[in-house]
């Protein structure tokens, strides 16, 4: 046996044992799930990945995922490496990573590849990573207080779009639920759908925040059909907390939601979890799989 595959199989076993009663066989893990292939947001698994991330890679491909999105960029590195180290990290486990995330940098405009600074080595990374998309993943309180800074963030994201698209790259806007709060009677959101080139600019829609701001995602596919080719699959618990909680265990109808992904433009889904109450998240991204894996739509 090679020793790749030894390694990958060690992970799976090792991450089976962790969930009494809930293992899965080689075959169902090589399975084509009928909803596509499963991807992992790895800020799911963000201490995993500052701690060893050559291990959690190796155990992520061994549950059976099959893309990554990324959310460790920094200074042109991926989680500390440079991009030919993390590519071969990923190939070597039969990965890809057709998204990644960046802040827009204006928090910090010395700091290099990011959406102000330097965007065209940003892209060059991604482009060689093998991304199809990039995607600003989070908006800072400060720069998200009034209607004119959600304006000026439009065209920030129409001119990194235009650039993304010249190394083959499409850009995409991730949301939380702040974005739905309404500013001088405006929904911001609704400022980044309408203000926005709809060739240059898609979104990820995060099925968990849209869902907290009090909106049907239907709603937006209705109108934007085509606008949302990346998802996160993020669910809600059942109490009172309304937190996040493991795929299929929440109060989110995935059948429902997957027989929307045509109206989308849904291309790529990745499992997130910002936090998790009980075990590992190492844990959490197993049962997710495996609830994923047989979800029938």
């Amino acid at each position: 046996m090679k020793r790749r595959n030894f390694l990958r199989n060690s992970a799976l076993f090792s991450l089976s044992g962790l969930i009494a009663g809930n293992t899965f066989s080689q075959d169902e893990k090589r399975k084509e799930a009928l909803i596509g292939p499963i991807g992992i947001q790895l800020y799911t698994v963000r201490d995993d990945m500052q701690k060893n991330p050559i291990e959690t890679i190796r155990k992520i491909a061994g549950i059976g995922y099959k893309d990554v999105e990324c959310a460790g960029y920094t200074e042109r590195k991926f989680y500390g490496m440079s991009k030919k180290e993390f590519k071969k990290l990923l190939m070597d486990n039969g990965l890809t990573m057709k998204s990644g995330h960046t802040g827009t940098g204006q928090q910090n405009p010395a700091q290099k590849a990011t959406m102000v600074n330097n965007w065209e080595a940003f892209c060059e990374d991604a482009a060689y990573m093998g991304q199809e998309y990039v995607v600003c993943a989070y908006l800072t309180e400060d720069e998200r207080k009034t209607i004119d800074q959600y304006k000026k963030l439009a065209e920030l994201f129409n001119s990194c779009g235009e650039v993304a698209k010249s190394f083959g790259l499409t850009f995409a806007f991730h949301n939380h639920d702040f974005e739905f709060v309404k500013i001088d009677k405006q929904v911001p959101f609704d400022i980044f759908l309408n203000e926005t080139d709809a060739a240059l600019v898609k979104f990820e829609l995060d099925h968990f925040w849209i869902k907290k701001a009090g909106y049907n995602a239907n709603y937006f596919f209705d109108r934007y059909p085509g606008r949302f080719p990346l998802w996160h699959v993020k669910d809600m618990s059942n109490d009172a907390d309304k937190t996040f909680e493991t795929v299929g265990k929440g109060s989110i109808d995935w059948k429902e939601v997957f027989n929307l992904r045509k109206a989308s433009g849904m291309k790529y889904f990745y499992v997130e979890q910002d936090a998790v109450r009980k075990g590992t998240a190492m844990e959490s991204i197993v049962n997710s799989y495996q609830y994923l894996n047989n979800l029938k739509v």
